[in-house]
């Protein structure tokens, strides 16, 4: 409000050093500050004046200048854009030879804060000729360089698979995956991030970086002291898993399933997402693989899972998981409704405080059309709304036909009897597996 900008900007000129590089981190600091600041950086012309006395001037100032280009760029994909049109790519990218691995790694930085915004800047980052500079940074000893580096290539990798292209054609995923064991855990944060941007979008992708040995390895990253090391391990599991059948498979033999039970059982909150998730879609892919995440005992954290976490995306999330698990076969279905799970799936349904997103992934349709096993059935016959209703009863009409014992049972459990209960459309599906019910019993019991 005191007019500070403009009266900072000749002192990027000054003859003396120090004043030139304490006035670019005073403007980088007010940039920082919020996107208005950053915004009058870029307005007041500040910009070219920095990229023109950058050239010829010492490692100091070279840290000043790129933090004052990282400060405005991270606000907006405009204001990132500002600082692309300014030249300053191309002055990064020299700043990432530069000896001083300060320097570097303020370079590294302010090209990371430009790429993560969209695939356009990303693509210029790229065009610039930062990515082989990048992966040379991340073979550099020191950890602050490679831990930003590895941040950068995550950034650059994360919007399409051309973009991760790019970073795997200069070399990283070899170099990334060396890193999986240093003791760092920052810089372990940055290099499973970067693996999981790279492998999410494609399966070819996926399979490079499953072929650069990650497997058993990345396992040790789930039970990292470390919530992030430990979040971003499961997320790199869960993009290779998603894609196929057969890669989902490579994790199961690497005992990658039963690691990632025990590490959504050893934590709580947002950390247990990408476990819940990757345990989804491989039960998903086939009947064996869910069977895999059964005999892994994990159904019961999935189940703990619904109980304990209070975000409804995370209960989402293992709603959907175990309507993955239980939708294959009515063995299947019996090991997710042997686990009393389903009442709790029914009431988070019906909960009128539960997200759109629970409620559609709770529906336990997916499971009830395969379910057999009736004792776990009975109980969903007082509360189920109509339209899960139908699901159940018509369970019931495949089974009772075929099994006396269960008959008897249906009878003497009170079942029957809410079967009379329930109004059903004549001429509907209901309506006729109510009546496949009752068939099954002389009338005089049915009255």
């Amino acid at each position: 409000n005191s007019g500070v900008m403009s009266l900072l900007r000749p002192l990027l000129l000054d003859v003396v050093p120090t004043i030139q590089q304490t006035a670019a981190l005073a403007l980088g600091r007010l940039a920082n500050y919020n996107d208005d600041l950053a915004e009058a950086v870029v307005k007041g012309d500040i910009l070219p004046q920095l990229m023109c006395s950058l050239s010829e001037q010492n490692r100091f100032y070279k840290k000043a200048a790129a933090f004052v280009l990282r400060a405005v760029g991270k606000h907006s994909p405009q204001l990132a854009q500002a600082v692309v049109q300014c030249g300053a790519l191309e002055m990064l990218v020299i700043c990432l030879e530069d000896f001083d691995p300060g320097v570097k790694e303020a370079a590294s930085w302010a090209l990371g804060y430009i790429a993560r915004h969209n695939s356009e800047l990303s693509q210029a980052v790229v065009d610039a000729g930062a990515v082989p500079l990048l992966v040379l940074c991340i073979q550099e000893p020191e950890i602050a360089l490679k831990r930003i580096a590895a941040s950068t290539l995550s950034d650059i990798s994360k919007h399409s698979p051309e973009l991760a292209q790019t970073v795997v054609d200069a070399g990283a995923i070899a170099h990334l995956a060396q890193m999986i064991l240093n003791p760092d855990a920052k810089l372990k944060r940055q290099v499973l991030s970067a693996l999981s941007q790279i492998a999410k979008h494609s399966v070819d992708l996926a399979e490079l970086v499953v072929e650069a040995e990650i497997f058993p390895v990345v396992l040790t990253c789930l039970k990292d002291s470390d919530e992030y090391v430990k979040k971003n391990g499961a997320t790199l599991i869960r993009e290779i898993a998603k894609h196929t059948p057969e890669l989902s498979q490579l994790i199961v033999n690497a005992g990658g399933v039963a690691a990632v039970i025990d590490c959504i059982g050893s934590c709580r909150g947002a950390v247990r997402l990408p476990g819940i998730m990757m345990l989804g879609y491989v039960a998903a892919h086939s009947e064996n693989l869910s069977m895999a995440v059964i005999v892994s005992k994990g159904i019961p954290p999935l189940c703990a899972c619904l109980i304990e976490e209070h975000e409804d995306h995370i209960k989402a999330a293992a709603a959907w998981a175990l309507g993955q698990v239980g939708r294959h076969t009515p063995e299947h279905a019996r090991a997710v409704a042997v686990a009393n799970v389903l009442p709790t799936l029914l009431a988070m349904y019906m909960d009128t405080r539960s997200s759109e997103d629970l409620q559609m992934k709770a529906t336990l349709k997916n499971i009830l059309q395969k379910c057999t096993y009736l004792p776990a059935l009975e109980p969903l016959l007082h509360d189920a709304p109509p339209n899960i209703m139908k699901h159940i009863v018509g369970q019931f009409s495949k089974v009772l036909p075929h099994d006396s014992k269960a008959r008897r049972l249906f009878v003497t459990t009170g079942g029957l009897k809410k079967v009379q209960e329930i109004k059903a459309e004549p001429g509907s599906l209901l309506q006729e597996y109510i009546n496949a019910i009752n068939n099954c019993y002389p009338e005089e019991i049915v009255r």
